[in-house]
């Protein structure tokens, strides 16, 4: 089985004001939505951000894996990723996003992927 990128992988939600409260509220488009990872071959990864900075994801051929997440900058990092996977964090550059909106990114394997910020947990 191939391995695919388990996150995000590209660009995440809401550029950041400076410091973490103000972070955390420009991430307030992901809490209680979904952001959808499609691959050119037909795979995607769901992911789930919290407020409570813990996050999830259900890859299609069925892995799930859960993290923290916190904002550094201009990017949104994740730790503690659980199972251990290929690399133990994983930082990407955030970006603007409303429920509907879709970009392009790049996974950690530098795959392109094409991300949607979907209304809802689906």
């Amino acid at each position: 089985m191939r391995a695919r990128a388990w996150w995000i992988g590209c660009a995440f939600l809401v550029l950041a004001a400076a410091g973490p409260a103000a972070a955390q509220s420009g991430m307030s488009s992901a809490f209680g939505n979904t952001i959808v990872s499609n691959y050119p071959d037909g795979g995607w990864v769901k992911h789930w951000f919290n407020p409570d900075n813990t996050y999830v994801a259900h890859f299609s051929d069925g892995r799930r894996i859960s993290a923290r997440w916190r904002v550094e900058g201009r990017n949104i990092c994740l730790t503690n990723i659980r199972p251990s996977m290929m690399i133990p964090r994983f930082c990407s550059r955030m970006v603007e996003a409303e429920v509907g909106e879709t970009w392009t990114a790049r996974d950690p394997l530098g795959r392109r992927v094409r991300n949607t910020l979907v209304a809802g947990r689906t």
